[in-house]
């Protein structure tokens, strides 16, 4: 990283993939339409959600510290799904300015919670048993 050179290269890097990523899905620049292009479709966006993912790797990389990167790691391997939310939300924040420095594993813990308050679900299915009126007491005959 303290090859000048190589640090113009990831900001370059990184500027066109912000750029594309700003395309709704299926566009290249100076296409006219969705479907422009048919042929080797599937190489290309293959290519872009490629591109996409090292573009998130790096902005999360940039903003968490290491504790707090594996941490949202490990979240990765258990609940892909709320980790998805959590790594958007912390890519909106950095673009939005809203990060600071690096993010610790505290705050990223805190973060967490608010996403889990956020999908909890609504309401809770409660399953009421029908009590049997048997009374061993009337068996005396």
């Amino acid at each position: 990283m303290a090859d000048p050179e190589l640090e113009q290269i990831r900001a370059r890097r990184m500027a066109e993939m912000q750029q594309q990523m700003g395309l709704p899905q299926g566009v290249e620049s100076g296409d006219g339409y969705p479907g422009a292009y048919q042929q080797g479709g599937g190489e290309q966006k293959a290519e872009q959600q490629a591109r996409q993912e090292e573009l998130k790797n790096t902005i999360l990389a940039g903003i968490l510290d290491q504790s707090a990167r594996s941490r949202l790691n490990n979240l990765k391997l258990v609940k892909p799904d709320k980790a998805a939310m959590v790594e958007n939300m912390l890519i909106q924040m950095a673009q939005s300015g809203q990060v600071q420095g690096k993010i610790g594993e505290d705050h990223l813990k805190t973060i967490l919670e608010r996403v889990s308050e956020q999908t909890k679900p609504v309401g809770k299915v409660k399953f009421q048993r029908r009590k049997v009126f048997d009374d061993d007491s009337d068996d005396d005959y």
